[in-house]
């Protein structure tokens, strides 16, 4: 007898989730490798860029030391709690209790992905604009809540349907989910729509979480605002900041959950049965990101907006109008009038295919992603003007 058989075909939570969009570019991108096609990938949001050298260091350094070798602890050793406490005060004018108002995760996904199954219940509902980061909208799926996906053209029609929603819902939200500068869109808010957000949780008993991953990824000028420069905000709300993007740390997994202490608290309590923590050198090491790398967090910064400044013109110079985004590491492009009736994955396969440029087609993050691709700046500046190219010669050609 095969014992495999014997085995269910279908699990209660993953059949939950829909399939993967992104695999269909993945597969057609490694076919194309493997066939020695040059592809340029601006398809995943991973950093290409080195690791400040002197974090690097000291986790070589840290990792020699048999006492580091040994379980960390789930809330994140007390120095690295610390640093980032100071680096709240330091760089939003926020204070912040290291012990009960801080926790290490092992990256931005998991501090979500925990902290709802955590405080979300079956049934409770949780907004978050569309298109949104998968987690977003996935994580709330697989805690058993109801995920309330509001139509975000921007910010400010965002937060009038969720004003209009408590008008109007019977099953008010539990939660709203936001991220700024936002994945996929781009879209970045001020300080006032923190405070209008946190002013209408607040009258509704309504937690609020802020991704806050591209915090420091900004371009012209702007600077992204903290949820927690909001007075009161802590009364209702945690933000979600990451290593991952500001200090080109995406394969360390070092995030961090800040604010509410009952929310820490009860996140503190699922990890306490899930995991050990960071490995320990990688949280020394995060310590000297924190407390000594701010002038390499401008240079990616930049980076970033000069591949942003070349992609934007090259799409141009191709006919295809784009917006230059204010913040995060990506562009969120409209699809060309003659493609947008076939849909994006569709546009996204022609751009493999004639291109051979790979980008993320906008129904991967939800239904109100149709009708955009995600290019993510993740090729240099040379590559960049390649893919342009490529682009420009397949929209002549077709």
């Amino acid at each position: 007898m095969d014992l495999m058989s014997l085995l269910p075909d279908r699990f209660y939570r993953i059949e939950k989730l829909p399939p993967y969009v992104f695999a269909v570019i993945n597969e057609m991108k490694a076919k194309a490798r493997a066939a020695q096609l040059d592809v340029v990938d601006l398809g995943m949001g991973n950093p290409d860029g080195a690791t400040p050298r002197p974090v690097v260091n000291k986790l070589v350094e840290a990792a020699r030391n048999p006492r580091n070798h040994r379980y960390s602890v789930s809330k994140g050793i007390p120095h690295l709690r610390q640093e980032i406490v100071k680096h709240y005060q330091a760089n939003y004018g926020v204070s912040l209790d290291p012990d009960t108002e801080a926790i290490v995760t092992i990256g931005a996904k998991d501090a979500i992905a925990h902290l709802l199954f955590a405080v979300v219940g079956p049934g409770d509902a949780v907004v978050s604009p569309n298109p949104a980061y998968p987690i977003h909208q996935y994580g709330v799926i697989m805690a058993e809540g109801h995920a309330c996906m509001l139509p975000m053209p921007d910010p400010a029609t965002f937060l009038n349907q969720l004003e209009s929603l408590y008008r109007t819902s019977s099953r008010p939200p539990r939660m709203i989910l936001v991220s700024f500068p936002h994945n996929p869109t781009t879209q970045t808010v001020d300080l006032d729509f923190f405070k209008d957000l946190i002013a209408l949780a607040s009258r509704h008993g309504t937690m609020v979480v802020h991704d806050f991953a591209y915090a420091d990824i900004c371009f012209d000028g702007y600077r992204a605002p903290s949820i927690l420069q909001v007075e009161g905000a802590s009364e209702v709300a945690v933000e979600i900041y990451s290593l991952s993007k500001s200090f080109n740390m995406a394969g360390w997994r070092v995030g961090f959950c800040l604010g509410n202490r009952k929310l820490i608290g009860a996140l503190a309590r699922i990890k306490s049965y899930l995991d050990y923590g960071v490995f320990q050198p990688i949280q020394i090491a995060s310590i000297i990101a924190l407390r000594e790398c701010q002038d390499d967090t401008r240079k990616i910064a930049a980076t970033y907006q000069r591949r942003r400044d070349v992609l934007v013109d090259g799409l141009r110079r191709a006919g295809w109008h784009v917006d230059p985004p204010r913040g995060s590491m990506f562009l969120w492009a409209p699809v060309p009038e003659p493609y947008r009736q076939a849909g994006s994955l569709e546009f996204a396969k022609l751009l493999m295919e004639k291109a051979l440029v790979a980008v993320s087609p906008g129904i991967g993050f939800g239904p109100m992603g149709e009708g955009f691709v995600r290019f993510a700046l993740i090729e240099n500046n040379h590559r960049i003007r390649q893919a342009a190219k490529n682009i420009q010669q397949f929209l002549r050609q077709s």
